[in-house]
């Protein structure tokens, strides 16, 4: 096997409270230990009420776009994922012997596609962000921890393998909840090669930060072509441990997020291997919407559409912002055919009233005259009483004014001369 990969960013989901059902049903002797199933949640989860991917769905629901989830399998016997058509056999890159894809040991696989494309059920608020888009299963891991509790890590020659066949079969997106401080070869290449075949590689930023003064590289989340995604917590505030750096371009909900568990249930889980897939569903959404985009477009589309975070656009935490989906889908798009406008016929005038409207206002300005007239003759007739009896009474003789009192002439004394003797 060759040198290790970066170390896949899972979380071991919460066990919740109630009594397990049976387990799920893999290739014989393909898990090591799997993970039972879980109770159900019926509660609506915080991330999807922040992202609220329903108001999308009446201009997308992702139908007919295929994501790849390159991870630890996919059950497709979950509820919400069973959905005929809803998951593809997909194939097993861990194990030799041509095994599907469609089966998981440790829940993780399986939980990134629920949030991607998980159907709504009856009294289950969990659903997916784009629950009409296809699931590619590529199994490239079997478990997340060790017997002693350590990270196991994957195969580089693996993971590349599972991203070249994801490309092959035509995925639109691929979801990569891994990451790691190495960059190799093989990966770099082979997500070369997806991005040249038109596939939006959406990857983990990573789960490795200790404080937000050091920033850590992260493969294959700095690779040219690929969103890199970081995770923030019901506050809005990035996830303790989520990686910083350039490579985060969007940031999503990936603190105590609920997720699909394998054979049935739900489990609450941390990280951003969880916060990626909410940019892989949106994605799909555009994708669905928006045909014609290539991947670069759609990319620059959700960095475009992204809600304001802490950090303020461009920030090394928290990227452009918080990944919305509504948005992402609707900002310009209009289906409708403009409206054609009448053609502009103008109405004959209506003579009749246009000699009435005219009448009307010779009337108004006769009025007007004779009223100016009216006042003129009582002011006139004012003044005249005023006037002729008084002429009269004077005999129509001039009046003469008061003369003006003299005011007597001031005499300035003439100026002295002051003498002071000496004495």
């Amino acid at each position: 096997m060759a040198a290790a990969v970066a170390v896949l960013t899972m979380t071991v989901p919460q066990t919740l409270g109630g009594t397990s059902v049976a387990n799920a049903a893999p290739p014989a002797g393909a898990c090591h230990d799997a993970a039972p199933a879980r109770a159900q949640v019926r509660a609506h989860p915080w991330a999807q009420q922040v992202l609220a991917p329903e108001r999308a769905w009446p201009h997308s629901r992702g139908a007919g776009v295929l994501v790849a989830v390159v991870d630890s399998g996919v059950d497709a016997d979950h509820p919400q994922l069973r959905r005929p058509g809803k998951v593809r056999a997909g194939r097993d890159f861990y194990l030799s012997g041509g095994h599907p894809g469609a089966f998981d040991c440790v829940s993780h696989g399986t939980g990134v596609a629920g949030i991607i494309a998980a159907d709504p059920l009856p009294g289950i608020g969990f659903r997916g962000v784009a629950p009409d888009a296809e699931i590619l299963p590529v199994r490239v891991s079997d478990r997340d921890l060790g017997d002693q509790g350590e990270q196991l890590r994957i195969d580089p020659q693996v993971v590349a393998n599972g991203v070249r066949y994801a490309a092959d079969q035509g995925a639109k997106v691929i979801n990569l909840s891994l990451a790691g401080f190495d960059d190799f070869a093989v990966i770099r290449d082979a997500v070369a090669y997806a991005v040249s075949r038109d596939a939006l590689v959406v990857a983990a930023a990573g789960n490795g930060q200790r404080d937000a003064t050091i920033a850590f590289p992260s493969y294959p989340a700095s690779y040219d072509g690929v969103l890199g995604v970081g995770a923030v917590d019901i506050n809005g505030a990035r996830m303790t441990g989520s990686q910083i750096g350039s490579y985060v371009d969007l940031v999503a909900p990936g603190a105590k997020v609920l997720t699909v568990a394998r054979v049935d249930g739900h489990a609450y889980v941390d990280g951003t291997s969880f916060a990626t897939p909410f940019v892989a569903g949106t994605a799909a959404l555009v994708r669905a919407a928006w045909p014609r985009l290539s991947a670069p477009e759609v990319a620059r589309r959700l960095i475009a559409t992204a809600a304001p975070s802490r950090g303020g656009n461009g920030s090394a935490a928290y990227g452009h912002g918080l990944v919305d989906p509504y948005r992402a889908v609707t900002d310009g798009l209009d289906t409708r055919a403009p409206d054609v406008l009448p053609a502009h016929a103008p109405r004959p005038p209506d003579q009749a009233r246009l000699d009435r409207a005219a009448s009307e206002e010779s009337i108004a300005e006769t009025a007007r005259w004779c009223t100016v007239a009216v006042v003129g003759a009582l002011a006139l007739a004012l003044l005249m009483a005023l006037v002729v009896p008084r002429g009269k009474r004077r005999r129509w003789r001039a009046g003469r004014a008061r003369a003006v009192p003299v005011e007597p002439r001031i005499i300035e004394p003439p100026e002295q001369v002051f003498l002071i003797s000496g004495r």
